[in-house]
């Protein structure tokens, strides 16, 4: 259970007030406010919390932690309480760390930022204690975020060039042979289909082989989406389909997109016929387009 922010406070004010009778006078320790800054790497030393018995540490984190991820030396042993929430840990130690012990804590960001982990080791102070800890990370240095930019800026113009025809030839989709086109004919929705084809065409290259269809879903009928596909020689095999992509992510009563149905690399004859049938998400609806030259 995490504990309100308010109840938090008046615990950590109650925690380091004066004991009770009962209890054996503890070394007078001075509270203290501070920040410490999470290690970049395994390579950086990792700060310190300073903490003792019978009293609470609040530490907040300056992004959401994930809980499940909280990683506490000697939970089961060590400590009173243990109060682990979205962006803080409240720790009261039963038995406080010894002269040169270290009590390691590890526990992962949700953001996906760097660091991924925010690290630090509990310790013992004769005159200290940190009542309250924010851990940070450390902003990325100009050299850092320049090196970030340029690598996105590499990446974008990969992107951009394999948009263009010359990533077709650098990728090796396109050869010597070229890419040949054959129209496909239309099929008209019915009342075993919500879904007509238009028109559409079949290309072909050395190393791929693509089926695209211009496709409409009729009025008055739920979104449609495509889901599987299988293209069928016609001696009855079939062929490897890898991929089926639309240009929309579904359509709507009335409206037309393009199914793009991707297969193996071309084993069979230029201008064999094959039966395209195209499932849509469901598996409901089977769509059937003949003579499909590939």
């Amino acid at each position: 259970m995490t504990l309100p922010s308010h109840l938090l406070l008046a615990l950590l004010t109650l925690s380091l007030g004066a004991p009770s009778a009962a209890q054996t006078q503890p070394p007078t320790r001075e509270p203290q406010q501070r920040q410490v800054i999470a290690p970049n790497g395994p390579d950086e030393p990792v700060p310190e919390v300073r903490v003792m018995a019978n009293a609470l540490t609040l530490i907040r984190f300056d992004a959401s932690i994930d809980r499940a991820s909280m990683e506490l030396e000697g939970r089961t042993t060590r400590f009173r309480l243990v109060d682990v929430g979205d962006h803080t840990l409240v720790l009261e130690m039963a038995v406080e760390p010894g002269d040169g012990e270290k009590l390691g804590v590890r526990v992962r960001y949700k953001d996906g930022g760097s660091p991924a982990y925010a690290a630090f080791a509990l310790v013992s102070h004769p005159r200290l204690v940190d009542r309250e800890v924010e851990v940070v990370r450390r902003p990325r240095s100009l050299e850092a975020l320049e090196a970030a930019l340029a690598e996105k800026e590499a990446q974008l113009v990969a992107l951009r060039t394999a948009l263009k025809p010359a990533g077709l030839v650098f990728s090796g989709r396109l050869g010597l042979e070229g890419v040949q086109a054959r129209p496909i004919g239309a099929v008209p929705a019915n009342a075993q289909n919500e879904v007509g084809v238009l028109n559409g065409a079949a290309y072909r290259a050395s190393t791929w082989a693509l089926a695209v269809i211009r496709v409409r879903n009729l009025p008055g009928q739920p979104a449609w989406m495509p889901g599987r596909a299988r293209l069928t020689r016609a001696d009855g095999t079939s062929v490897k389909v890898l991929s089926v992509d639309m240009n929309k992510a579904q359509l709507a009563p009335g409206e037309e997109g393009l199914v793009a149905v991707e297969s193996e690399a071309p084993f069979w004859k230029k201008g064999e016929v094959f039966l395209l049938e195209l499932l849509d998400r469901s598996g409901a609806q089977r769509l059937s387009i003949p003579d499909v030259k590939l």
